[in-house]
Order: structure tokens, then C-alpha cells, then sequence
């Protein structure tokens, strides 16, 4: 269970999921704008949305969560404005997410 108190941050541009810790750490910094190192989850998918990889870092060092579908698509909501990069989630439209399970229309933008 993610405590409440966790930020999640979702990338609405799609990425390449061959990327692993560092390159996705950087995207944080560049795409996001955040820093990958405040504990917040990170997640990301690929163009076909059928992949999908959640960044965080532990305070040891960085950790990643992996998922591929194999008949079906993550539903990961949409930013607001087209030229914001991502959009914030909670513990629990995570969790909705990663069963496959659409999210209805929201507007949280990202600080």
C-alpha cells in the first residue's frame, strides 16, 4: 500500500521502455521537471501503451516497478493542456490504473 502522503507524478509523453534507472531519473528531471530523489513514484509508459514503469527512489537507491500487458492498454489519464508534461495521481488511481481499469476525465495539474 503507498501512503497518502506519497506524490505521484505521470508522464503523458510517451517513452521508451528500454530505459532503466538513470536515464528514466533524468526524465523526471528534464520532462517533469521534478527531482527524482524526493520519494514522490514516477510512472511512465511507451507509445503503445501496453508497458509501463513506475520510478521512486528509497533513500538507498532507486527502485522500479515494471508491467507489461499482454491483450490490453494502460489507461493513464490526460494532461489538461496539451504542453504540460504530466499530470498527478493518487495511491489509489494508481492502483486503478495498473488493473487496467480508465480513469474518468480529471484536470490535477502538476506544481
Amino acid at each position: 500500500m503507498i501512503p497518502q502522503s506519497v506524490r505521484i507524478f505521470v508522464c503523458t509523453s510517451p517513452l521508451d521502455m528500454r530505459k532503466s534507472f538513470d536515464t528514466l531519473a533524468f526524465a523526471v528531471k528534464s520532462i517533469l521537471g521534478q527531482d527524482p530523489r524526493s520519494g514522490a513514484l514516477f510512472v511512465f509508459s511507451n507509445k503503445r501503451a501496453n508497458r509501463m514503469k513506475v520510478l521512486w527512489w528509497d533513500k538507498t537507491g532507486y527502485a522500479m516497478l515494471s508491467k507489461r500487458l499482454h491483450r490490453a492498454v494502460f489507461r493513464l489519464p490526460k494532461a489538461d493542456e496539451p504542453e504540460r508534461a504530466g499530470v498527478v495521481i493518487s495511491a489509489k488511481e494508481l492502483a486503478l490504473i495498473l488493473e487496467g481499469i480508465q480513469l474518468p476525465p480529471r484536470a490535477i495539474k502538476m506544481q
